[in-house]
């Protein structure tokens, strides 16, 4: 029998690009992946080819679909959630990027960025985007880019240019240049577009010096964003839901009400919560962003952004090789006990929220004679449960404490991961039965867009909790950790080299 009304979904991540071919009642038919490398030019900057980054997206995308196919499975639409705030510029009439992606890792404007802090524009812009003047977004990117390429200032201001975030830079190139376009979400991450107006700011566009003739037409995440070029993919299929990873991961969570949230434990860690149709600007330097623009209603998000999660692991893989596989890493966390002493605060590309310090670097506390492998494999795990214990201390100073995690990403297939946060939270946690919540948000909104699906209703009556996890943390070890924590987090930020 064939499987009818399937949506493929493109993941374009940050350390690799997937594509998932979903069924109607969200279930993975097909899945396939494919990394690609990764660039570190200078210190603190990070950057991909974006021709690595089309061929890896094409060819997963390929590979799904022919195996959909002979499942006899038949996709109707397509999904797209990518990573967010990472920057191409690339020539209108060719379609070739004039400079590497910038990835949303770089630090490498964190000088602009202080210039016009200090100059006095953060509140205001804090006000119109909802960020804060950090090199994390992509406004600095471009500017850089404009600045450092030759001639690539004059092409710009004479329209031959276009910028855009990974989504659109994969809707040009999937429709054969014939839509520049991105949606609200990937657009509210740029410091460039006034997330009250829910249009570019051509304020904003002044002050980091960029013409508005390089922006992409900003859509609903459910809307048309045009057809694929039947060459490309073997045959001519409708884009009809876009989303930045976070609010992709939010939306397969079905965090639509006011007040739910969720965490994704992927390269780095995002905690989003939704406010609703209201934009609270927080005291504590969390983000205030667009969570979706669905069938023309606005709901808004707070998020803490962490930098660096599943990342640490793939260093304490790649860079030291204390591991074979991010796998056994739950048996070497189990095989030591709670008092062990050992801190690391993986600020590789410096701290993201709640301290916002791009010269911040990576360090290692309490070290003895018999630290091992094992410590160091568990301080990087308690690391990224106490990044976002840091999140949710802010959020509660914002007058925020929820009672429920909803969790996803590849770190918490570890169940002492799991375990761990809910302890060091002292909240219920729960892992969805289907992980692949970035793709599936975007399946969501695709499907929500071609009729597939009725309502968000609908969606949340299909979600399903595949575990649970409540503290057996006690305060008093909960305290003790939480103070090494702060010592370790104020000492990396006092270190100046």
């Amino acid at each position: 029998m064939p499987i009818k009304n399937c949506i493929l979904s493109i993941d374009q991540g940050t350390t690799s690009s997937r594509a998932i071919v979903f069924s109607p009642d969200s279930q993975i038919v097909t899945l396939a992946q494919l990394a690609f490398e990764q660039h570190y030019p200078n210190d603190g900057w990070v950057e991909h080819d974006p021709e690595d980054i089309w061929s890896s997206t094409l060819k997963v995308c390929k590979q799904a679909l022919n195996e959909a196919k002979k499942k006899g499975a038949e996709v109707v639409a397509i999904g797209i959630t990518n990573q967010r705030e990472t920057t191409i510029v690339w020539d209108k009439k060719t379609g070739v990027p004039i400079y590497n992606a910038i990835v949303w890792q770089d630090r490498r404007t964190a000088p602009q960025c202080k210039t016009l802090r200090d100059a006095g524009h953060l509140d205001w812009v804090q006000n119109r985007t909802g960020l804060l003047l950090d090199p994390y977004f992509s406004a600095t990117k471009v500017s850089w880019i404009l600045d450092k390429v030759d001639g690539a200032r004059n092409k710009a201001e004479a329209g031959e240019l276009a910028f855009g975030t990974i989504d659109s830079f994969l809707i040009w190139r999937l429709t054969a240049g014939k839509v520049h376009a991105t949606d609200v979400t990937n657009a509210s991450r740029t410091n460039l577009f006034n997330i009250h107006d829910l249009a570019w700011d051509q304020d904003l566009l002044e002050l980091f010096r960029i013409p508005q003739s390089l922006l992409p037409t900003v859509k609903e995440c459910t809307d048309d964003f045009g057809e694929t070029c039947a060459k490309t993919l073997g045959n001519s299929l409708p884009i009809l839901g876009v989303a930045g990873d976070q609010h992709a991961a939010s939306i397969g969570q079905c965090c639509f009400q006011n007040g739910a949230i969720k965490s994704t434990y992927g390269t780095g860690c995002f905690v989003m919560l939704n406010t609703g149709n209201k934009v609270l600007k927080s005291k504590n330097k969390l983000l205030t962003t667009v969570a979706y623009t669905i069938k023309g209603q606005t709901h808004y998000a707070l998020e803490g952004s962490i930098f660096v999660a599943g990342a640490a692991i793939q260093w304490l893989r790649d860079g030291l090789h204390l591991i074979q596989k991010a796998s056994e890493t739950e048996l070497l966390a189990q095989s030591i006990g709670d008092d062990h002493g050992v801190y690391l605060v993986p600020a590789f590309t410096g701290l993201g929220a709640p301290y916002w310090e791009p010269n911040a670097r990576g360090a290692i506390y309490g070290l003895s004679r018999g630290t091992t492998s094992a410590h160091l494999v568990r301080a990087a795990l308690e690391s990224v449960c106490l990044q976002t214990f840091d999140l949710f201390k802010a959020m509660s100073e914002d007058g925020v404490k929820p009672t429920l995690l909803r969790v996803d990403g590849g770190m918490v297939a570890n169940n002492w991961v799991c375990q761990f946060l809910a302890g060091i939270l002292n909240i219920k946690v729960e892992r969805p039965k289907i992980m692949e919540t970035t793709a599936l948000g975007a399946a969501y909104l695709a499907g929500l867009q071609a009729g597939i699906y009725q309502s968000k209703e609908e969606l949340i009556s299909m979600n399903q909790i595949e575990a649970h996890f409540e503290s057996d943390m006690t305060q008093e070890l909960r305290q003790k950790l939480l103070k090494g924590w702060s010592s370790a987090i104020q000492s990396t930020l006092g270190f100046n080299a």
